[in-house]
């Protein structure tokens, strides 16, 4: 088994043991967040193999890697769990748009849902129509659990938050893919895009990229300080 994928879940052990791993459902603006910073995202039911229960990572993200950016890592979790009511906008958050994908795919509702993939704004009545499907991807997110580092750089391309992201995506899809995979009950099984399926994370870029070991470095440091 990677060595390195061992020292990645050791320091996510450590962060959890320090900071807990709420469900998306239970977050709320009145926590002291970061301002910016790098989240890990795990699944009931999807484990390591062979670890006695340890959760497996499914989706990793972050937000600001545009120059000038304001969001802030409260301001995308937020958009990915959706609102207190159970509704959400799957145009504003990629993660929300393939949880709601798989939905379709699983339950056999594209019929019901024929504009979910169209980008930009979409019209009045296409939002409301969308609303029990939106409702669905909160609950689903919702029950999911989150992890988070701080990583305070500015927004950019070059930010260490950027390496983070990339460099453990890489490694959980070029290494735990095999040595966690998902169960056969995973809702990503069902997702449209393969990079999902084949990597068993919720991300699609990143998940072909090289592995930079470096990454576990600057990930110690910043896990430690949160």
């Amino acid at each position: 088994m990677s060595t390195a994928l061992e020292r990645f879940y050791d320091i996510i052990a450590e962060l959890i043991a320090r900071q807990g791993a709420p469900r998306f459902a239970a977050l709320d603006g009145r926590r002291t967040w970061p301002q910016r910073g790098v989240y890990f995202v795990f699944e009931d039911g999807e484990l390591r193999s062979g670890q006695s229960g340890v959760p497996r990572v499914v989706r990793v993200g972050t937000h600001a890697l545009n120059s000038g950016s304001g969001t802030t890592l409260w301001k995308r979790l937020r958009q990915h769990r959706g609102t207190r009511a159970g509704g959400g906008n799957h145009r504003g958050s990629v993660f929300r748009m393939h949880v709601g994908r798989a939905l379709i795919a699983r339950d056999g509702l594209q019929s019901a849902y024929p504009y979910w993939d169209r980008a930009g704004n979409a019209p009045r009545d296409v939002v409301q129509s969308e609303r029990g499907l939106e409702s669905m991807v909160s609950e689903v997110i919702g029950a999911m659990r989150v992890a988070w580092v701080g990583v305070p750089d500015d927004p950019g391309p070059g930010s260490d938050r950027g390496l983070v992201e990339r460099a453990a995506i890489a490694l959980l899809a070029s290494t735990g893919r095999d040595a966690d995979p998902p169960s056969d009950a995973w809702l990503g099984l069902q997702a449209l895009s393969p990079a999902i399926s084949a990597s068993g994370l919720w991300n699609v870029n990143h998940v072909s990229d090289a592995v930079e070991p470096r990454m576990l470095d600057k990930l110690e440091v910043y896990a430690r300080g949160s």
